[in-house]
């Protein structure tokens, strides 16, 4: 395995375990279940399926679920956890499925990484049945709340780390999104996670140390600034608001 390769394995290594832990949390658990509850559909494609948790819990619901994911490693770990369900490797623009094939997309936390949503949208209504169901979840990354001493610095760690992502307001944008692709009976709620405790500093750290990369800010305030995130964390006083968009939509 060359040196890129080892370097993108631990890169996937480690989201996956920040994954796991945001995914146990007592409100992912909540949201996933809601999600499950407005797809309302016999067949689903969960598009950035990532290791399968929601595919699993799916089809324990008695829904035929296919995983997509373009990450290979995320496919493999995927089927290594869940060896008798549907994965494959593909995008979002080009999914692996016939026209009109199922009545449900799911795509969690998936849409920020698109370059394109709108291309991602389009494919999602070639897969569809008519009446089908989307219901996509994401954080805006712009308005992520973190309580520190340093307010300006904190807004600055948050816009660098947002401008790095290829579309960081798509959940905002995800109601006219679907407008504009044609879908029907468009609506958005907003469920907000509150995390107070040390399970989410990893979120935390990646913050600073992609600020720090950027230039935005010295390797000497992310390091006083995580300083006091762990120092919150240690003292039952850390703060850390996501705000989840949840759009739903059908297809005419």
């Amino acid at each position: 395995m060359s040196t890129l390769s080892r370097s993108l394995a631990r890169m996937t290594n480690s989201l996956i375990d920040v994954l796991d832990a945001a995914d146990m949390t007592p409100e992912a658990v909540r949201l996933r279940a809601h999600s499950y509850d407005l797809l309302r559909a016999t067949s689903v494609v969960d598009v950035g399926c990532g290791t399968g948790r929601a595919v699993a819990e799916l089809a324990e619901r008695g829904v035929r679920a296919t995983g997509v994911d373009l990450d290979e490693q995320m496919i493999a770990v995927a089927r290594t956890r869940h060896p008798d369900a549907d994965f494959r490797v593909a995008s979002a623009e080009a999914l692996p499925l016939p026209d009109a094939s199922v009545d449900g997309y799911r795509a969690d936390k998936v849409f920020h990484a698109l370059h394109d949503p709108a291309e991602a949208l389009t494919e999602a209504r070639r897969v569809l049945t008519p009446g089908g169901r989307v219901v996509l979840l994401g954080q805006d990354w712009d308005t992520l709340v973190i309580d520190s001493d340093a307010p300006s610095l904190t807004r600055t760690i948050v816009h660098a780390r947002a401008d790095m992502i290829a579309s960081p307001r798509a959940a905002r944008r995800s109601r006219n999104l679907l407008l504009d692709a044609g879908f029907q009976d468009v609506a958005t709620e907003v469920r907000t996670g509150v995390i107070t405790d040390a399970s989410m500093f990893p979120l935390l750290s990646g913050l600073a140390e992609a600020s720090r990369a950027t230039g935005a800010i010295t390797g000497a305030q992310a390091d006083a600034w995580l300083a006091d995130q762990r120092h919150r964390a240690a003292t039952d006083r850390l703060f850390l608001a996501v705000p989840i968009f949840i759009t739903t939509a059908t297809t005419p």
